[in-house]
């Protein structure tokens, strides 16, 4: 396997520990280059997404789009390595997303972010899933993640002011040995898991590890919500 991993800068803490496997572990490698049509139906089957205790505060709510499309036998999911000049989460991967906006919707809010920062034409986008809300760390805000289906590969453009760079990565890499790891931070009592996948040139972690870790265990079966992020 090549060397894996970015130059993003992780905030590890004094006495993080090494945490569960991926809960795909077991699964046959065979198993693990699922088709759109098993993406679907994992999704279709899989319930209603778990919530944020946040939800319902009034606290800002903001929405991603986990955009997926299959090419050469491949289904492979659209991210974007954060531009150096940003405040804060400078160089690291994401999904595209940002803060809701008066009168939008949230998948109107993914769609617009989409849109604004890759050039993704929202009319090619089919909504087929929606992922387990998560409450950030840094900040007192949620996190609804969405999942678009796309007709084909996208002709995409990052925006300069906010996007470094597209990345289209197959699901097949996500679930290979060796990619997914999760960290225990925090003390034994109240630690919580941190998940990371390490990318050839980018590192991926924190909430965007935690979008893909569920989506991954869905569309694989082995979906673990006894220890929910965060």
């Amino acid at each position: 396997m090549p060397d894996r991993g970015g130059p993003q800068q992780i905030p590890r803490p004094a006495g993080s520990r090494s945490g569960r496997p991926a809960p795909w572990a077991d699964v046959p490698l065979a198993g693990r280059d699922p088709s759109m049509a098993d993406v679907r139906e994992a999704l279709a089957s899989a319930g209603p997404p778990v919530l944020s205790p946040l939800e319902g505060t009034g606290v800002r709510a903001s929405a991603v789009l986990a955009p997926l499309y299959e090419a050469a036998g491949q289904v492979h999911v659209v991210l974007t390595r954060r531009a150096q000049h940003l405040r804060t989460h400078r160089g690291e991967v994401s999904f595209p997303g940002g803060g809701q906006e008066d009168g939008e919707d949230l998948w109107r809010t993914a769609l617009r972010e989409a849109h604004e920062e890759t050039a993704l034409d929202p009319t090619t986008v089919v909504r087929i899933g929606e992922l387990d809300h998560l409450r950030t760390i840094t900040s007192r805000s949620f996190i609804v993640p969405y999942v678009g289906e796309l007709p084909g590969r996208p002709d995409l453009e990052p925006s300069p002011s906010e996007v470094e760079h597209i990345l289209h990565v197959p699901l097949s890499e996500l679930l290979a040995d060796g990619v997914f790891r999760e960290e225990r931070w925090g003390i034994a009592s109240m630690d919580r898991p941190i998940y990371f996948f390490e990318l050839v040139g980018d590192t991926i972690w924190g909430a965007t590890a935690a979008m893909l870790r569920n989506l991954l265990a869905l569309v694989t079966g082995r979906l673990w919500r006894d220890d929910p992020w965060p």
